[in-house]
C-alpha cells in the first residue's frame, strides 16, 4: 500500500470517529473495525478537499458482524 493514500468515509455510523482513512488506491471497498463488526465502504468517482488535500470518496454500503 502506497503509505500516502488516504481517503474519506461518508455516511454509516455517527460515532464513527475516523473519517479519514489510509486506502489502497486499487481497492474499491474499505473494511473498517467498529462495535464487534465492520463497516464497508465502496469508491465513488467522487473527490473531495479535507485539510488533508483532495482525497476520494468511500460511500457507507453495509455492516457485517464478526464471527465468532
Amino acid at each position: 500500500m502506497d503509505d500516502g493514500a488516504k481517503a474519506i468515509l461518508e455516511g454509516g455510523p455517527g460515532d464513527l470517529r475516523e473519517r479519514v482513512v489510509p486506502a489502497e488506491p486499487s481497492k474499491t471497498e474499505i473494511k473498517i473495525p467498529f462495535q464487534g463488526g465492520y463497516e464497508h465502504f465502496t469508491a465513488t468517482p467522487r473527490q473531495r478537499e479535507t485539510p488533508e488535500g483532495r482525497l476520494p470518496v468511500y460511500e457507507w454500503s453495509s455492516r457485517t458482524e464478526i464471527a465468532e
